[in-house]
């Protein structure tokens, strides 16, 4: 069912996230039958457009661009938007600069957006403990913490939102989930690319802010929290917020890939690094023993982001006298080509007691008939309707950066070349997820 009479308005539509992820997204909206009566998108921005010069941007069907218009700068959007429609819900995403969040959430107070308006951002919240609240701070002068809709899109990914089902809708794997039976947790997101035009930005932030204080973190905190006793937003997020106070790092590796200095935006003598490696524990009675590794990094030898649960070894007995057999694995490929993947080991046919691995699969593209569906337009659904199940609260997002503070910009920094894997001293048995590459591929 559509949702009516609300007023979706972009700041900084003229960007390129706008352009082409937030505005499509809404397109699929509509034609899912989600914008329903009387609402409209609005794109505000520096740039001169036109209600048509703005449509004439996107090759849309005419039904979805005939709800586009376009509002330069802010003061006035609201008496403008009372002569498109009258509105009961107005949802604000700032597709802005982070250092611009506070003075555009003023403005928009200034205006006179209260009680029916919701503001969307984006991260990095914050560069670290100290600045994340006093962002916080800042926004919740002008709006209630229940009208801030902070956005990690890796939330709405369907592989990430599959984790808590897989781990407590199946009685297989509910009872193994701790550190009698899990070795180790890891999870990889890595990209064989550069950082394209964005040196500008990454610069300042470096891949521990960029990618594992926020959509790295919270996929450990998925994977690893105790059940919620609902799955109301307030409760997984108190199972969220637990479980990272609980964390603690005990090693952390730095590095940088050569050629780096050299990129647009970039510092000459930059520091800052591309690669990031931690190894962590979680210290509560679930998970004390359990090894857990985070690894992030630009210009490595392969693109992938992949969870792997590596379960302890079994005893040298039976099968398994030579101690040979390799423990069972399960895999989450989360991008590309989404799926599961269980390590189980196997009679060889034809032979007396020979044993093999093997796999048993679950590939999202042939389980489900249809496109995965892009996680802004998950996400956009879910503000739209007020739902914060898949958003960051404040609170969990003070209690990422103070786990990460003692290590951001800290410990000499290693160098490797592109397109090459760093050589960390960390001592992580690292799973070869490359052996996994070519499943639900």
């Amino acid at each position: 069912m559509g949702v009516n009479n609300c007023a979706i308005v972009i700041v900084g539509a003229s960007g390129d996230l706008a352009k082409r992820k937030l505005i499509p997204a809404l397109n699929a909206l509509f034609l899912d039958g989600r914008l329903g009566e009387g609402s409209i998108v609005v794109g505000s921005g520096r740039s001169d457009f036109t209600d048509e010069s703005f449509r004439s941007r996107f090759n849309f069907a005419d039904s979805f661009r005939s709800r586009l218009y376009y509002h330069r700068y802010l003061p006035g959007l609201k008496k403008r938007l009372s002569t498109l429609g009258d509105f009961s819900r107005f949802i604000f995403f700032l597709a802005l600069p982070p250092e611009v969040y506070t003075a555009t959430a003023r403005e928009l107070s200034r205006e006179g957006f209260g009680p029916g308006a919701s503001i969307i951002i984006e991260k990095p919240f914050g560069y670290d403990f100290a600045s994340s609240g006093q962002l916080n701070r800042e926004l919740t002068s002008c709006f209630d913490e229940s009208q801030i809709f902070r956005i990690d899109h890796y939330l709405g990914k369907e592989a990430v939102q599959n984790i808590l089902v897989f781990r407590y809708a199946n009685t297989l794997f509910y009872p193994i989930w701790n550190s009698r039976y899990i070795e180790s947790i890891q999870i990889s997101a890595l990209e064989d690319s550069g950082i394209f035009e964005r040196g500008a930005y990454f610069d300042r932030a470096g891949i521990m802010r960029d990618m594992v204080q926020n959509h790295l973190l919270q996929l450990l905190c998925l994977l690893t929290m105790e059940a919620p006793t609902s799955l109301s937003p307030e409760d997984i997020r108190l199972q969220k917020i637990s479980l990272l106070r609980s964390m603690s790092i005990e090693a952390s590796f730095r590095a940088q890939y050569n050629g780096y200095r050299a990129e647009t935006g970039v510092n000459p003598e930059s520091t800052t690094e591309t690669y990031a490696e931690l190894r962590l524990a979680i210290n509560d009675f679930r998970w004390t023993g359990t090894t857990i590794a985070i690894r992030s990094g630009k210009g490595a030898s392969r693109k992938g982001t992949e969870i792997g649960i590596r379960l302890r070894p079994l005893p040298k007995l039976l099968f398994n006298t030579r101690g040979d057999i390799a423990p069972n694995r399960i895999i989450f490929k989360i991008q590309p080509n989404e799926g599961i993947i269980l390590d189980l080991s196997s009679k060889v046919p034809g032979t007396d007691a020979a044993i093999s691995g093997t796999h048993m699969n679950f590939c999202y593209r042939d389980s489900f008939a249809g496109e995965i569906p892009e996680a802004y337009k998950r996400l956009l659904l879910d503000a739209i309707k007020g739902d914060k199940t898949l958003f960051v609260s404040a609170e969990e997002t003070e209690a990422a950066w103070k786990l990460l503070d003692p290590v951001l910009d800290k410990g000499d920094l290693s160098y490797y070349h592109k397109g090459t894997m760093p050589e960390s001293n960390l001592g992580v048995n690292w799973i070869d997820f490359e052996a996994y590459k070519g499943i639900c591929g």
